[in-house]
């Protein structure tokens, strides 16, 4: 490629060079000492020159380990939901916003205000809203049932929602979702407003309709920016604790207990810090692989390549 052989781009490359060496220092030398330290067996307490070296018994541990199967279940499962409905309802909000009309800086301003909210406070006030006594979710639900009785065996009563293997994980997802689909709403939009008129107009007047421009000129035209906005949802949602430990700490019994999470109780309920960091290295092993992925897929040489 010209790109690739021209001094300008080598140039370039050594500006980048110290920051790279900077950004790879810092997630190297962290990832080498927990794989370290999961190569031994040691807890708080204990002086360091006191540890138990164990070699790879906790990688070996791990794979009968019913725990972290059932919590990397759980990750995948919450994981899953969380992309595809944020995705979808972000990328929907920012297609709704982008042609201005009256009020709609105030639209914009309003849906972007749980991302201000700090995680912590976001598990208290959904905790709050998903009780089971004094929830306002489960009072309206309760007053439609009861204005409609027919619905009350589709679920408009008092749920626990909380408190229901079955419905705990949903909550979550729903709590996440409100947090964090103005995220995708504002990178969505900034990619929208980006894109050339020129393209859209001509569109427009070879006679594409609505759908038709968003399906197959501006969703096409804005791969990239989604794939990026994916792979940091993807890192943000596998490392996810605070809200989950408010809200419901993985019960009841392990249906929200998160890999994040299921490593906080290995480290500090268990004092199995050697384990821990074993199973930390797992997670960021999961959380490589399905960034390479959609990085290769993502891959902006192959669409820019100047032979």
């Amino acid at each position: 490629m010209k790109s690739l052989t021209n001094p300008k781009t080598y140039v370039a490359y050594l500006f980048l060079l110290p920051a790279v060496a900077i950004l790879a220092a810092g997630l190297l030398v962290p990832l080498f000492n927990a794989f370290d330290l999961s190569l031994y067996k040691w807890s708080i307490g204990i002086p360091w020159d006191k540890r138990e070296f164990i070699g790879g018994a906790s990688y070996t541990r791990m794979l009968t380990d019913d725990y972290v199967w059932t919590s990397l279940g759980v990750t995948l499962r919450y994981a899953l939901w969380i992309m595809v409905l944020e995705m979808i309802l972000g990328t929907l909000l920012a297609l709704t916003l982008e042609r201005p009309f009256a009020g709609v800086a105030v639209f914009r301003t309003i849906f972007i205000l749980p991302l201000m909210v700090s995680p912590i406070v976001v598990g208290l006030i959904w905790r709050y809203l998903f009780d089971a006594r004094v929830g306002i979710i489960d009072h309206y639900l309760e007053a439609i049932g009861n204005a409609i009785p027919v619905l009350q065996p589709l679920g408009f009563t008092r749920v626990e929602w909380l408190g229901s293997p079955d419905l705990a994980l949903p909550a979550l997802i729903i709590t996440d979702i409100w947090q964090w689909t103005p995220f995708i709403f504002i990178i969505v939009l900034a990619g929208l407003q980006g894109l050339p008129s020129e393209v859209t107009e001509a569109a427009f007047m070879d006679g594409a309709n609505w759908l038709q421009m968003t399906l197959f000129v501006k969703l096409p035209m804005l791969r990239s920016i989604l794939l990026v906005t994916l792979l940091m949802r993807l890192i943000d949602v596998f490392r996810a604790l605070e809200v989950i430990f408010i809200m419901t700490f993985g019960g009841p019994g392990l249906s929200t207990e998160v890999l994040s999470l299921h490593i906080y109780k290995t480290a500090f309920t268990s004092q199995e810090l050697g384990y821990a960091a074993g199973i930390s290295v797992l997670l960021i092993s999961i959380i490589l692989v399905l960034s390479l992925g959609i990085m290769v897929f993502n891959n902006p040489l192959k669409e820019r390549s100047d032979f």
